[in-house]
């Protein structure tokens, strides 16, 4: 089972909900790019790709652009 993303600590990221959900699903499609599978290897379980999009986001590992 996948773990829960970390919404607080993604919402630190971006200025509202709605801005948070587009830039997920922009990163969940990237991830989708790479492979056909809606999941990517954790270190110990899949991990689903739209966690792991918030998780970028959290992270800062993907930086949200307002355009």
């Amino acid at each position: 089972m996948s773990k829960r993303p970390d919404i607080q600590n993604a919402m630190k990221q971006v200025s509202s909900r709605y801005e948070l959900v587009h830039a997920a699903i922009k990163r969940t499609l990237q991830l989708l790019e790479e492979g056909d599978d809606f999941f990517v290897r954790g270190e110990r379980e899949l991990i689903k790709k739209t966690f792991q999009a918030i998780e970028d986001i959290a992270s800062g590992k993907v930086k949200v652009v307002k355009g």
